[in-house]
């Protein structure tokens, strides 16, 4: 009797980390196919961080190559704290994180955890940033071996590689934990509250960093570099400068510090991770609609824009001040804006003096404080405020082809943008000029903060909303608030780059003004700004918007995410 033959498959194969490199390859070679403009822009990217990485690999040598072990462990423990905490925050304010995988996309598949996180990191140590990180750490390296011979580059080998997966963990822990608090309206506050904390202590540490390098009391900084060597923003980079001064325990704890840190971040962040997976935040009870046509479209309408008309450009209104109250993505560029807009001007002001006269208090910086430096600190908040709206249509994505296929013309989009936006954003940076004021102890400058604060937002306004027509590009379908498709980075960081320059220029005469005209500006400022501010960007509008008309498809197809 024949038995029947049936056909046995072959075992399916463990998906690998390398699955998942493999895997950003290609989807970043699909991207890139028939896209110029992002392979000269990935080109240009890795050229700026293979430049800046020689920079750093350079400095962080240089010790070892002197024979100099005290300034080396200072570079090690400063440097790389330095180069740690970028890792961990500028993905917050600037430029985001890499996430051409998008862990989303996953949710369905039968991966489990560990395989998600560890393919997840290996596809991200895939980068440009990666690549400058790992040419700087290089030096670290260079030092211990020129220090304690081969032993001792060994051991700073292992630290710099842990040091890495350190940074790069942390990036991803802490992004992926900030998208899923910002995805709840009800926690935002406290997002904001951690980020202004999380900031604010980079001023005391900078001022007091600074402050011991011109007084140059070396013992001093040789504790706090010694005491930095054993958190876990020094402890992987000091490892083998301590085995090249024969302190080998202290380097084996600090590795363990090290591999005990890389634990805890992989664990936060595959748990932050599978929340993000599983979706947003349930918002709360859906409000009884009323009962007449009227009411219901006057539910479309937020409190805020109550005063707007009931027709084409209200609506638009209404519609973008809900999406920059709900969309996690815009929530964060605000935050930023309230954050650095506070920040920058205390220190600027504050910190003038000491960064350099050298050892000056705070109350003989605030003494020296003037009009000038003033304006110019609020000519760059008032650019940084309006640099959000450089890609303002990448954050509708495909959304946006309602407004083509609706015909809306491109100055009204414009208007009913800038206005939307500006509900938020002038608050702010009314808060900033009180704030300054008060703090300065100037009160009779507060025309001045406020003119300049609203004629460069102004300016900002105008040329960002030709950028926004002209730079548009896509940004990834997720909830990750600070993600970014790869080479996108570098295009969001070139444009952020012309626009503040571009917006600076025209906010020029504010500041001549006030270093020409002394205490006539102080009643001068405020108005002429405002007049300023507000006709800039209603000629950015009418002349943008022309642009707007012409490419819209264009500009459709380039906010389009490409799967």
């Amino acid at each position: 009797m024949a038995v029947p033959v049936t056909a046995v498959e072959p075992p399916a194969r463990a998906v690998s980390p390398r699955h998942f490199v493999r895997l950003k390859l290609r989807v970043l070679g699909n991207n890139f196919r028939g896209q110029a403009w992002r392979i000269a822009l990935f080109v240009l990217g890795v050229l700026f961080g293979l430049w800046f990485a020689g920079v750093g690999f350079l400095l962080l040598a240089a010790p070892g190559l002197a024979g100099e072990s005290r300034y080396a462990l200072m570079a090690a423990a400063f440097g790389g704290g330095v180069l740690t905490l970028g890792w961990l925050l500028l993905p917050l304010v600037f430029f985001g994180v890499d996430e051409t995988l998008d862990p989303a996309r996953f949710a369905l598949l039968p991966l489990s955890r560990r395989t998600l996180v560890t393919g997840l990191l290996a596809a991200a140590l895939v980068s440009v940033p990666t690549l400058a990180t790992v040419v700087t750490v290089a030096g670290l390296v260079v030092t211990a071996g020129a220090l304690g011979g081969w032993s001792a580059a060994l051991v700073g080998a292992l630290g710099a590689l842990g040091g890495l997966l350190v940074c790069v963990a942390g990036a991803r822990a802490i992004t992926s934990a900030f998208a899923t608090m910002l995805r709840s309206r009800r926690v935002r506050d406290l997002a904001a509250v951690l980020l202004a904390v999380l900031a604010a202590m980079l001023g005391p540490l900078q001022l007091f960093v600074v402050a011991a390098v011109q007084q140059a009391d070396w013992d001093r900084l040789t504790g706090v570099a010694r005491v930095v060597g054993w958190t876990p923003f020094g402890a992987p980079w000091t490892a083998g400068v301590d085995v090249a001064e024969g302190r080998v325990g202290a380097a084996v704890v600090k590795l363990l510090i090290t591999a005990a840190t890389i634990g805890v971040l992989l664990l936060w962040w595959s748990r932050s991770l599978e929340s993000a997976m599983v979706g947003a935040a349930s918002a709360g009870p859906a409000r009884a609609p009323r009962g007449t046509v009227g009411g219901a479209v006057a539910q479309l309408f937020p409190r805020a824009v109550g005063w707007t008309r009931r027709d084409r450009f209200g609506a638009l209104v209404a519609r973008e001040c809900r999406y920059w109250w709900r969309d996690a993505r815009r929530r964060a560029n605000l935050i930023t804006v309230a954050v650095v807009g506070i920040f920058v001007p205390v220190m600027v002001n504050l910190g003038g003096a000491t960064l350099v006269e050298g050892g000056a208090a705070f109350g003989e910086a605030t003494a020296d404080a003037s009009p000038v430096l003033v304006s110019l600190s609020m000519v760059f908040v008032g650019v940084l405020a309006s640099v959000t709206l450089a890609n303002q249509f990448g954050f509708d994505g495909s959304g946006y082809a309602a407004n083509v296929v609706a015909g809306v013309p491109g100055r009204v989009e414009l208007r009913a943008r800038m206005v939307a936006f500006s509900l938020y954003v002038v608050p702010i940076l009314v808060v900033v000029a009180v704030v300054l004021a008060l703090v300065l102890g100037r009160p009779e400058w507060l025309g001045v903060m406020a003119g300049g604060l609203f004629a460069a937002y102004g300016c900002g306004l105008a040329i960002n909303g030709f950028i926004s027509v002209l730079g548009a590009y896509s940004l990834p379908e997720t909830s990750n608030p600070f993600a970014m498709n790869t080479g996108a980075g570098i295009a969001k960081s070139l444009l952020t780059l012309l626009s503040m320059v571009a917006s600076t220029v025209a906010a020029v005469p504010f500041v001549v003004a006030a270093a020409l005209l002394g205490d006539v500006w102080l009643w001068l400022a405020l108005p002429l700004g405002l007049a300023y501010g507000a006709g800039a960007a209603l000629l950015g509008a009418y002349l943008a918007g022309d642009a707007l008309d012409r490419r819209q498809p264009e500009l459709l197809a380039a906010v389009t995410p490409r799967r």
